[in-house]
Order: structure tokens, then sequence, then C-alpha cells
């Protein structure tokens, strides 16, 4: 065979990707879910790597409707309605495939079975071709012959089955031709086909076996005895119909042939645009460029390479020295995790693209003290990841000063929500260049990526700088985020103390409570080797040994979500569900104080990871641990805030926040005038709205009107629907309606600026917050529902919550100038909160400080809060 043609059924794979891949890990900033997508791609590369194709073409089906729904109107009739998560991929993946120079077909009123059964036809006919079929749908089996092979997925798309003519004979005890007439016999609950009663698999197999074909198991079909023989005469036409609608056209009319679907070459300019919209990292897009040719009319990329530099082989003191105070860019390989940070490798470029790099074992005292003096000193820095250099020097004994620049920041704010911000991402995303990635394991003294990284960060300090005064966030970045990194990094290495033995007697009482909850739940339903953390037993005691109502229908079964739980647990009260809520929430704090106890360093301290990329509206994050999801008004929550404390050589904790920051930002955005009225004249604001909402006096506002107040003030702010509020509340939806009717026509400046924030986003693609931090929202004219309304309720929240995470940035800055001369320090910002811990004899004097500079970090319409409170640990600092 010469040619080898790949044909893949796209829906069925697309479909087979998002199951294998949870939709919440993968979604646009926008809101576009892309889990198939990314899915789809992985396998695709995989594939096209493996069997490598010389031609190929993706199948994908139209719509429900076919001319076999004609003749049987229940052809998968029983399916549910694709997932809402699901709508707008596949149009996703054929954007991409046609970037790539793939062929895709589909053809109204047949589904992708037929195209690639015609296509197989037709190649058969010319010859000279090897095919392979992959496709999550068994039908194709009748396919398969001794040129023709079918790669079935068994686990998610990543792990196929290659069925040739004795495989299917192995898997089966059938011939390829024979699998559709045992098919129709055996009758498919997938496709909604009819079964024979009391014939199942086994005995479809043994009468197909016996006479050959379905045609000559229905000549004999009197010979049949037995009930399974009677069942089947009675249902011989429906069998017949079986078979007619599994049997695949092989002459449907289409606009290719199999010559026609050699691989041509990917548009890497276009392919590369769209991994960025759909933020994609590198590694998938490389993987997919490295399985097809990008050669002929795909454009040269470019590539730093190391003769274009002119690298020293001069001491680094010297060659230091003849720079002094010019801009460098720096780059470092090593261990960037703060407190346990070590450099083992450098580059420098200067702008005159001179460069020096050196492996830091190998450096003289003398060269030790001159790295020492100038990564400390003021004189410019242009680095990528900034924070992770800054832990790496630290390791050394350096400190990082003079920050001038970082790229990794930078790329973030042009394009907020990528799913990476490495290196060389960011090089192929703004300057469409391409970087091999250094190892932080080995000695790159022979390796060009150390000093092609360093060139890369000067090349976008420069055009990045450029693309942000076009847009006129450059002061956002070099007056709020650039300033942000060191003091973060400062926070990271300080870490903040925490007494274990809090921890340890929370972890032994969650351990004992998982334990005697998980007994009572067996109890209850008489199972005593119940594992409560299988979604399969829990299904079968849920749903066919209690007989409660089904929850949502998943590809496993039906659900037994947290969600899907708690709405059953609400509408139909039940001990057992009781006890396996509770083992959840148990589960879950043992899980979280289990964390937070591996992640105590040799100094007695937790060193979080703030990371300033992460979250698109500009709201810092923290990982490794996680300290801003630690509960704050449940019991348990505040043990654990119990447990961190302030170090031994400090008085006590403060901490500081900003009451009700974002409905302040509301109000000012807004312009509304009850709101504004509200803050400044000092009213309780729930309070205040509640009285106008419900037109009762102030002080007859109950603690139940106050809560649903609440609950729809901040439910603005996400974009929540009557519906939503409804659900929170639980009250009816025209009860919800009611209330928010109410809330507008008494507060109409938030209605306008509700309405007019989403359609100004429309037109221009983005919202801004006050500092002008952009989040661009493509989806906002998507033709999918759901990735539409996913953008609008973003585009509702982005300015708010972005301008309240600006805000205390700003207070971060202040607060860390003001405290300069102090010992005291901040460790920990949370949202709308700072963790500062006081030094001895400073507790007065830093208190008026951190409310001073919270206070005053912006003007707004209204007032700014500010709260604080003391203690000897995080709960008693509590306010």
């Amino acid at each position: 065979m010469t040619k080898r043609l790949l044909l893949i059924d796209g829906h069925s794979m697309a479909f087979r990707a998002f199951y294998a891949l949870p939709a919440e890990n993968f979604s646009t900033s926008g809101g576009q879910h892309t889990n198939a997508v990314y899915g789809f791609l992985s396998m695709f590369a995989n594939i096209v790597a493996e069997e490598k194709p010389t031609h190929v073409a993706v199948a994908f089906d139209v719509g429900r409707t076919t001319f076999r729904t004609e003749k049987f109107p229940e052809y998968k009739a029983q399916r549910e309605a694709a997932p809402p998560e699901f709508k707008g991929q596949v149009p996703l993946i054929d954007d991409v495939l046609n970037d790539l120079s793939i062929v895709t077909l589909s053809k109204e009123n047949f589904e992708a079975d037929d195209i690639v059964a015609t296509l197989v036809t037709q190649a058969r006919a010319e010859g000279g071709y090897e095919i392979v079929i992959v496709t999550g749908d068994r039908d194709y089996l009748q396919l398969v012959d001794d040129t023709t092979t079918v790669l079935y997925p068994t686990k998610g798309v990543s792990v196929l089955t290659r069925f040739t003519p004795d495989e299917v004979e192995k898997k089966y005890g059938l011939t390829p031709a024979q699998y559709p007439d045992f098919a129709a016999l055996r009758g498919d609950p997938s496709d909604n086909l009819p079964s024979v009663p009391k014939v199942g698999e086994k005995t479809a197999t043994k009468w197909i076996l016996q006479y050959g074909t379905l045609d000559g198991l229905v000549e004999h079909a009197d010979e049949i005895k037995g009930v399974a023989g009677n069942n089947f005469r009675e249902r011989i036409d429906q069998v017949l119909l079986n078979r007619e609608l599994t049997r695949m056209v092989t002459d449907v009319e289409l606009p290719v042939v199999p010559d026609d679907l050699e691989l041509k070459p990917a548009d890497v300019s276009r392919v590369a645009a769209s991994f960025d919209s759909l933020e994609f990292g590198v590694n998938l897009r490389e993987r997919v460029l490295a399985a097809v040719p990008t050669e002929g009319n795909a454009p040269e990329v470019e590539t730093v390479e190391l003769d274009e530099i002119e690298v020293s082989d001069a001491p680094l003191d010297q060659w230091l020295a003849e720079r002094e105070g010019e801009g460098l860019a720096f780059f470092l390989t090593g261990n960037g995790a703060p407190n346990r940070g070590d450099a083992s490798a450098l580059a420098i470029v200067d702008k005159q693209r001179r460069g020096i790099q050196k492996d830091l074992a190998d450096l003289s005292p003398a060269e030790d003290a001159a790295l020492k003096a100038w990564a400390e000193s003021d004189a410019p820095k242009y680095l990528h990841e900034a924070k992770r250099a800054f832990h790496m020097l630290r390791g050394r004994g350096i400190t990082l000063r003079g920050i001038a620049h970082d790229t990794a920041i930078a790329a973030y704010l042009l394009r907020p929500g990528q799913r990476t911000y490495e290196l060389v991402d960011v090089y192929q995303r703004h300057l469409q260049g391409q970087l091999g990635q250094a190892s932080d394991q080995l000695s790159l003294m022979g390796d060009t990526t150390l000093i092609d990284s360093a060139a890369a960060i000067l090349e976008l300090a420069q055009e990045l700088s450029t693309q942000l005064g076009d847009i006129d966030s450059f002061e956002l970045y070099s007056d709020l985020e650039l300033p942000l990194v060191s003091i973060l990094a400062e926070m990271e290495d300080a870490g903040i103390a925490v007494d274990a033995s809090v921890l340890e007697g929370e972890l032994k009482r969650f351990t004992a409570q998982v334990a005697e909850v998980e007994e009572q739940a067996r109890r209850l339903v008489g199972e005593d080797s119940l594992n409560l953390s299988s979604p399969k037993q829990l299904s079968a005691v849920l749903f066919d040994k209690l007989e409660l109502p089904k929850t949502k229908k998943t590809k496993t079964g039906y659900s037994t979500a947290a969600k899907e739980i708690e709405a059953l647990a609400a509408k139909n009260p039940h001990p057992f569900l009781d006890a396996l809520l509770a083992h959840r929430e148990y589960q879950k704090m043992k899980s979280t104080i289990e964390g937070l106890i591996k992640t105590i360093q040799d100094d007695g301290r937790i060193h979080t990871t703030f990371n300033q990329t992460v979250a698109s509206t500009g709201r810092l994050s923290s990982t490794e641990p996680n300290l801003q999801n630690i509960p704050v008004r449940t019991e348990a929550g505040r043990v654990i805030r119990s447990a961190f404390v302030s170090g031994s050589d400090y008085e006590c904790l403060l901490t500081a926040d900003y009451s009700q920051i974002e409905m302040r930002v509301m109000a000012h955005l807004s312009h509304d005038e009850g709101l504004i009225e509200a803050y400044r004249e000092g009213e309780d604001l729930h309070n205040f709205v509640g009285s106008r909402v419900f037109d009762v006096p102030i002080d007859e506002v109950t603690p139940e009107l106050r809560r649903r107040v609440k609950a729809m003030s901040y439910g603005l702010v996400y974009g929540l629907s009557a519906f939503g509020l409804s659900q929170q509340l639980n009250i009816s939806p025209a009860e919800a309606k009611q209330i928010m009717e109410n809330y507008f026509e008494r507060f109409g400046g938030v209605k306008n600026y509700l309405g007019e924030v989403v359609e100004q986003a429309r037109r221009v693609g983005y919202t801004e917050t006050v500092f002008g931090r952009r989040r661009y929202l493509p989806e906002l004219t998507s033709d999918n529902r759901l990735a539409r309304e996913n953008a609008e309720r973003a585009a509702l929240n982005a300015p708010i919550q972005g301008t309240a995470a600006d805000i205390i940035k700003v207070a971060m800055i202040r607060v860390d100038r003001a405290l300069d001369k102090h010992r005291s320090r901040v460790l920990l910002q949370v949202h709308d909160e700072l963790v500062v811990e006081v030094a001895h004899g400073e507790l007065d004097e830093v208190r008026a400080i951190v409310e001073r500079e919270m206070d005053e970090a912006i003007t707004l319409l209204v007032p700014l809060e500010v709260s604080a409170g003391t203690g000897a640990n995080w709960d008693e600092a509590a306010h």
C-alpha cells in the first residue's frame, strides 16, 4: 500500500473527548467550554503521529434528523440533548482542523458513518489505500477488512483498540460482515433499536454463526424452538428494520474523493492564533503541528539563534562592571519555590545583544560578590516571572531589586485568561517566535536555551511595553503590578507561622467524624462494605435501593455530584442523604487540614504562592497551599484559622479588610443615588435597600428580608437571574422576579449600569476597571447561548470585582511603603483582607498606618470603610 487514509468520526470522538476531560477545567476566560476541543486535538495529534497517514478527513453529523429518523422516528430518540457545555465545541474543532488544512465533511440527511463508508468504498475501488477509521461507534466494525482497520476508544480518547478482521472475530466470535446482522438481532440501546426478548448476545451470536447471515436466519425462522424463537418470529420486521438502519450508505454524494484528502501544509500563524483564542498552551499546539506538514505555504517562524548574540567568556564581575546602570535582560534556572529557592545557572543580555551565561556552581568569589551587588542594586532588570527569580536568588542570600520588567505580567495584562504565560508561549504569542525549553535540573553551559531565553525577554520587554501603551495600560503595569511582584515575593518568603498541634488535633477530630458518619450511613442502608466515595455504589443505593428520584443523567449513570445530592436532599429529605453530605463535608475538611500540615516547612511556617496571572479579573490567587479558601463563618474554619499565629519574635497578628468593597464599587460605577445616599449617610446597606425594596421602615426590615436583599445585591454583581435567586433563597421564581423588579424600580441606576456595561463590552469586546484593567470577552457575540450568557455574566462582574482587586493591590503597595522603616510586615492577602504580623511595640502605629493607607487607596463617590482587629492568631484577629 502506498497511501494511508485516516478517517475520523468527528462527532463520536468529540463526545468521547468531552466526557474524558472535566468541562469545568477547560474554558476560555469568556466562558466558552473547550474540553472536547482540547481532548479531540490531543487525540488527533497522537493518532496522526502514530499512524502517519498520507490522506486525512474528519466527518461530522449535521443534526438529529436523517433519512433513518424518517424511517424509524424512535431512532436515537432516547438520547438526551447534548450537555450545554458541549454546545459550540464542534464548530471550534472544525475551525482548527481547517487551519490545519484537514478536510472536514458533513451532509444534510446523513450521518458521519455514511460519509466515512462512502470514502472507504471509493478508496477500495481506486486501490492502493490502507484505511484507518477512528470512531467510538461499533457499527463501523462492518467496514473492517484486510485493508481497513478500526481504532475504537476503550478509555477516554487516549487508549484505542485496533480492530482487524482477526480482532473482530476474537472479540465477538463473528466476522466483520456478520457483525451488523448480530447487532440488528441484539438491538442497540445507544441507537434506541429494540432488542428481541430472551435473545442476548450469546444467542444472537449462536444464531448468526449457525445460519451464516441474518437473511439465512430469517429463512429458517420456523426451525427455531422455544420462547426465544417465538419472540424472534413475532419481531422479524423490527429486526430487519434494525438491519436496514445500521447499514451504512456507501454512495453519498461528496465534494471530494479520497485522492483529494492528501495532507497539505498547515497555516502555522492561523493555528497559533486559534490556540491563543482557545487559551491552550504551547505544548498541545506543538504536538499538533509536529504531527502535520507545515512547510510549503506555511510562514517561516522566527527563532532566536545563539549566533545572533555575542556571547562573552569574560568573568561575570568584569562583564557587569562594563554595563553598570544599564537595563539588562536576566534569565535564571533553578528552584523558584518560596523559602526553598536556589539558582543553578544564569544568562544576561544587554540591549546591544551582547550576552553572558554562567553555571553558578563555577563562579569565583569575585563573580559571586559582583552578582550579589548587581542583583541587589536598582539597576533595571528585565525578567520573566520575576518572583520565581527572587526566590532562586534569595536561596543564595541575595535579595533581587530593580525589577523594571516582568514579561509574564505584561503578557497577562495584554491577554488575561490565557492558560499559560510560560516564556515559550508568550514569545510565540506576541513575537511569533519559537524557543527551546531550558532544563532546571542540568548545567546548561552547552545549551543555547539560557541565552536565547534572556534575548527573548529583552525583545518582549520592548514589544509588550509598546502594546501596553497602545491600550493605555502601561501605567497599570508599571505603577501597580510590577511593584507588587517584590511585595508578594517578600510575603511568600516570610510565610506565616503555624501551631501544628491545633491542626493535628483537628485532623484527628475530622478523621473520627468521617469514620463515624460512614458507619452511620452503612447502618442506615444495611451495606457493611459501602464506599461513600464510589459513585457506582452510591447510585445503586440512592436510586435502586432507596428509590429516590433520579438526578441528572450522565454518561456513566445518574449524577452523585455534590450539587445534585444537595438539591435531592432539599426536596427529598432522608437520613442517608444527611449522612452522605456530612461525610463529604468532613472528608473535605480532613483533606484541607492534611494539605496544610504537609506544607509546614522546617521554619514552622507555611509559605504559600500568590499568583498574579491566573484570575482574569485581576484578583490574586493562592496555591501550594491555598490560604484564601479557608472557611470564615464555620466553626471548623475558625479553628483552622486559629492555628495561624504570630511568630515568636512578634507581638500579634492584625487583620484589616474593606467592608462591602464590591457593593461600594457598584455604587460608584452605577452612580445610583440610593446606594450612594446609603453609604454617605452611614446606613446599614442591606437594611436600607430592604426598606426601599419591601417598602417598610428601616427598623422593620427583618433578618429574612435582609437576607433576601443581601443575596440580591451581591447576586447582581455576578449576573444572578430571577431563577438563580429563587434557587438560592428557596422561593418561587415569580417571587424572586418580583423582588428583582422592586429592586430595579427603586435603584434604577444599578439597572441602567448593568445593561450598559454588557452592551458596551459587546461593542468593544472588553470590559475595563476604574484603573483601566481590561478583560476581553469575544464570546459576547457567540452563537452558543451558554458561552454568550457566561460572557455576559463575566462582563457584569469583571469591572466590579476587578476594581475591588485593584484597590486592595494599591493598598498593599501603600502599606508596604509606609511600613518600610518598621519590622512589622504583611503576610497574606485574602481578597479584601490583609494579614499583618506586628512587631513588639509597633501595634498602635502599624494599625493606624494600615487603616490610613487602605482608606486612602482610592477616592470613590462613596466612602471606603476599613475594619481592623488584632489577636494572637488569625481567628482572634477577626473583627
